[in-house]
């Protein structure tokens, strides 16, 4: 376990801490494979330990990949209150997308707090609005919302490959196939760890003829 999260325990007697971690480790562990029973550890570790703002973070982050958006969305804003903060705003602008709220999503992306983030954090929040902006029919909007300068086709990586990704799912969607295939192509090389299917999209779009 994190050393830092272990710190945010001590406030806890010594076998309550020892049990709430055990239940967040159990919960890292699970949390790809079987989100279901990940959430199960969270909520444990929430219960035991509620006013400590990882573990409601962990909570949130879990019950998200678990499909639970508003359980999500809540221990998300309560693990804020505690400690500010503002890395948790794609995931919950997420959240409002998975509960029919893209309007909501949208609202976080202009918000003070977003203008603070930077890098990966700040992608990846645009990637959220982007999505928003799709679920609404908005996909001129999509396109612009994710031109910035990170849009650097020499990039690679996770964080590179989502956004060439997104980016070209809202030309595909804005009537702008060919261009779209062109920025799957920049994801499919930026993938490194194979997180996207871009190779596929770009076979979809083009019939396997390049």
């Amino acid at each position: 376990m994190d050393p830092t999260i272990r710190r945010d325990l001590l406030s806890l007697d010594k076998l309550n801490a020892n049990t709430v971690a055990r239940h967040l480790v159990m919960a890292g562990k699970l949390i790809d494979d079987d989100p279901r029973l990940a959430l199960a550890h969270a909520r444990a570790a929430r219960q035991r330990a509620g006013r400590i703002a990882v573990v409601r973070e962990a909570a949130g982050i879990t019950a998200y990949h678990a499909g639970e958006w508003a359980e999500a969305l809540s221990e998300l804003r309560a693990a804020r209150r505690m400690s500010g903060g503002t890395a948790l705003l794609a995931v919950m602008a997420d959240c409002e997308r998975g509960l029919g709220r893209p309007e909501k999503a949208i609202e976080l992306g202009r918000s003070e707090e977003a203008r603070a983030l930077t890098g990966d954090e700040a992608s990846e929040l645009r990637i959220v609005v982007a999505g928003a902006r799709m679920d609404l029919g908005q996909y001129d909007q999509a396109v612009v919302t994710l031109q910035t300068s990170d849009l650097d086709p020499t990039r690679t990586g996770t964080p590179a490959a989502r956004l060439f990704y997104a980016y070209a799912d809202a030309l595909v969607a804005a009537g702008r196939a060919e261009e779209g295939v062109q920025w799957f192509l920049h994801a499919a090389e930026a993938d490194i760890e194979g997180v996207t299917d871009a190779e596929d999209r770009v076979e979809e779009l083009t019939g396997g003829d390049l």
